[in-house]
């Protein structure tokens, strides 16, 4: 172990990893209920896309354990899965199985790009600020999300939007568990998001909001999983709408998890290692449609493990290994209420957002794509729509501005794709 790890090597122990692993997971493991919650609203069965998601983030912390050998926790991503819902499955009109299919596409996409110098080339020819912006945007989509689960935020027939009926004990039960989230994610209290859900969830027993007798029994759940299991469906693999999502969601996971893995692999010092990690990254997508989940991400909890002496693969693969704990808890997962997941979704929001730092706020062409595609993923319900309003002005603005100099050719074909996509829908 310590010769294909290379524990010493990296001036860490079996025991450090193991406990690096553990504090990993119970950062991390809020995702089986977040998760599963936003594929049902997709139409994947609430205890099959909970199963999907365990077996995932399994697949995936194995993958980079074994491959890339670093502690980065790979998991079905916030953002991405909103992206794989929302604008994909009810936005575009795919059924999920065609969505998990576009998953499996936009993997091997992926690892093409993973394994060849096509990840240098596009990450290059996107300007930083509209990465940025996708981010802030999709920010603001999961925030908006969360309050409508939480009934803060309902439909208006007058305004489109209003706010709820605080009356409601749902809508109460919401407020109150998000100011426990936020009391306990600000001071910094390990598990901050599984406690704030447990919380939840019997603050809301406690109001007659939970019901016990919707308890699954686990072979039961693991009956509906089969069902999902492998269903990816390719009937429209010649439609252009599947190409545009799959080309969209390649996108936003290739920003992604290049931006995060280049900044894990240099938290633990070891740049090496920056390729075979993003190669794992890259595979481990692959294995989200067959399982049937949203495509796995680096995630920011990483750092959680990293600073408990995280510092090897060893440390992915304890985690991984604690995720088959999860499925003892498969028949109490299903009453967690809409009240105790929406803050969740509020507040990583707030933090995504937090990006909206690093454009260039001061430089009209930067600002202006980027403010579009922030405004436009919430205002119209749409990752891809929001994504191409910004990279469509992008390179108009600058050829305006006669700044043709600072736009790379490959952002004029992007461009020219959404364009198209948009031309394609208005005659159909």
């Amino acid at each position: 172990m310590d010769r294909f790890f290379k524990l010493k090597e990296n001036s860490t122990t079996f025991k450090t990893e193991i406990l690096a692993g553990t504090v990993s997971f119970f950062t991390i493991v809020y995702i089986v209920v977040v998760n599963a919650s936003i594929l049902s609203d997709a139409g994947i069965p609430l205890e099959a896309g909970i199963i999907a998601t365990v077996l995932t983030s399994i697949a995936g912390c194995f993958i980079m354990g074994l491959w890339g050998n670093t502690p980065i926790i790979l998991v079905p991503g916030m953002g991405v899965n909103a992206l794989f819902t929302y604008t994909i499955v009810l936005g575009m009109d795919l059924t999920w199985q065609e969505g998990l299919a576009v998953v499996f596409v936009s993997g091997i996409l992926f690892t093409i790009i993973a394994f060849t110098k096509l990840a240098t080339i596009i990450s290059e020819s996107i300007p930083h600020s509209l990465k940025e912006a996708i981010t802030v945007g999709i920010g603001f989509f999961l925030t908006f999300i969360g309050l409508q689960k939480g009934g803060i935020v309902v439909l208006s027939e007058d305004t489109y939007v209003a706010l709820g009926d605080f009356s409601e004990t749902s809508v109460l039960l919401t407020i109150i568990t998000l100011l426990i989230t936020v009391a306990l994610f600000a001071k910094q209290i390990p598990g901050n998001f599984l406690i704030s859900i447990i919380l939840g969830t019997l603050l809301a027993a406690m109001f007659g909001g939970v019901s016990f007798d919707s308890t699954t029994n686990t072979i039961d759940a693991f009956h509906s999983y089969f069902d999902v299991l492998g269903a990816m469906s390719f009937e429209r693999l010649i439609d252009l709408t599947f190409w545009t999502a799959t080309f969209s969601l390649t996108m936003v996971i290739v920003f992604e998890n290049i931006g995060l893995v280049f900044g894990q692999v240099h938290m633990i010092n070891r740049p090496k290692t920056y390729k075979r990690s993003l190669q794992a990254n890259a595979l481990s997508t692959i294995t989200s449609g067959v399982f049937g989940s949203s495509p796995t991400v680096s995630t920011v909890e990483t750092a959680a493990g990293i600073t408990a002496g995280g510092r090897t693969g060893l440390t992915s693969i304890a985690t991984g290994t604690l995720f088959l704990t999860s499925l003892l808890f498969l028949p109490f997962i299903k009453v967690i209420p809409d009240s105790a997941i929406a803050p969740i979704l509020i507040l990583i929001g707030s933090l995504m957002i937090q990006n909206i730092k690093h454009i260039d706020l001061d430089d009209f062409s930067e600002s202006f794509p980027a403010f579009l595609i922030i405004a436009l993923i919430p205002l119209t319900y749409s990752i891809v729509d929001g994504m191409a309003f910004g990279f469509i002005m992008y390179p108009l603005l600058k050829i305006i501005l006669k700044r043709t100099h600072e736009v790379k050719m490959p952002l004029y074909f992007i461009a020219l794709l959404f364009l198209l996509n948009f031309i394609f829908h208005s005659l159909h």
